[in-house]
């Protein structure tokens, strides 16, 4: 394997599981697979319920020759732990949250380093498919970390959640704003706030204690994280879906499947997609039902000239040119690329 992973302490008691052949070894006749996830298995979202879909449909397709036991909630491995358990065997499949993971992947983050960008989750989806359908060099990254995607799971169409009323650019100028990775903190900036780097299992007390005073999230993750309980107002500010996460495989684990099962799991890679993005989208529409009714959310819709006015400032744009330099070097066509993000604001 070309990365040495440093493993955490969490994981070596894992790991010597594995080697005494515990209950997380896979079993002798090689029929069942093990998925590890940060996913709480209650928590009932369209990321929990379409995983447990694609664990139902794996078995279904493979005639039950097959099936997938799920560790759920961080039981194996926590979310930034993921990457290296599939490397080194301790599941053989995950999902990656690849945002967390920008020096390891930094071309299948692509998206992630562009943002604002036009396309919905649906969009995103497709796009990463085409990536890796056409370019090796996405699929090679992850290859050099023993990791195989079977599929993607974007995130939704975000916008601000706010403890206030956001109007105009005048209103963000001076607030703290909730950031993660390398694009956000750089918009941020251009829009004349603060970025603070909170992470998402904090922002709600962040939120409630005015710590932050914004957050960005769409409508679903928003209810997920209970974040609008002390947060009232979701300012319709276009950032486009968020990447999100890699359906990922053990590459090891994947290239000893027979081909029959191999190309089960390719298509239900591809089929989750659709799966995942019309539960998504039920998902979001309950969420804003429940804002005009008795969650009392207010939903405000910003000045898209005036979003549109940042966009060319040197930070957010230092941003891509430091992924289109690494997509050239890499031998990827960089320019043919980015036009998929040029941002072209929904009527």
């Amino acid at each position: 394997m070309a990365l040495q992973f440093r493993l955490s302490g969490a994981l070596r008691p894992m790991l010597h599981a594995l080697a005494l052949g515990s209950v997380l070894a896979a079993p002798a006749a090689g029929d069942t697979l093990r998925w590890i996830t940060f996913k709480p298995q209650g928590a009932g979202d369209a990321q929990a319920v379409t995983t447990q879909w694609l664990v139902d449909e794996f078995a279904r397709r493979t005639g039950g020759r097959h099936s997938i036991e799920v560790f759920w909630g961080g039981s194996v491995a926590k979310t930034g732990e993921i990457p290296e358990a599939l490397a080194v065997g301790v599941g053989d499949f995950g999902d990656i949250v690849t945002p967390y993971f920008p020096d390891l992947f930094p071309l299948n983050n692509a998206v992630g380093l562009f943002i604002p960008q036009p396309m919905n989750a649906l969009e995103v989806g497709l796009f990463m498919e085409r990536m890796h359908a056409t370019y090796p060099q996405f699929s090679e990254e992850l290859a050099r970390h023993n990791l195989h995607a079977i599929g993607f799971r974007p995130l939704e169409e975000y916008g601000l959640l706010c403890t206030r009323p956001v109007r105009s650019l005048a209103d963000l100028k001076g607030l703290r704003i909730r950031s993660y990775g390398f694009a956000y903190p750089k918009l941020i900036e251009a829009l004349g706030a603060a970025p603070v780097s909170i992470a998402t299992a904090e922002a709600y007390e962040a939120l409630q204690r005015s710590i932050i005073d914004c957050t960005p999230i769409g409508p679903a993750l928003a209810r997920g994280w209970k974040y609008d309980e002390v947060a009232k107002y979701y300012i319709e500010i276009p950032f486009g879906a968020s990447f999100g996460h890699i359906l990922a495989m053990n590459l090891d684990s994947y290239n000893a499947l027979d081909p029959e099962t191999r190309a089960v799991d390719d298509q239900l890679g591809r089929d989750y997609l659709r799966e995942y993005t019309r539960v998504l989208a039920e998902d979001v529409a309950r969420v804003r039902a429940l804002w005009a009714g008795e969650l009392g959310v207010e939903v405000i819709h910003f000045p898209v000239e005036e979003f549109l006015s940042v966009l060319n400032d040197p930070g957010i744009q230092s941003v891509r040119a430091g992924w289109i330099e690494r997509a050239r070097a890499a031998g990827l066509p960089a320019d043919e690329i980015v036009e998929a993000f040029a941002f072209r604001p929904r009527s």
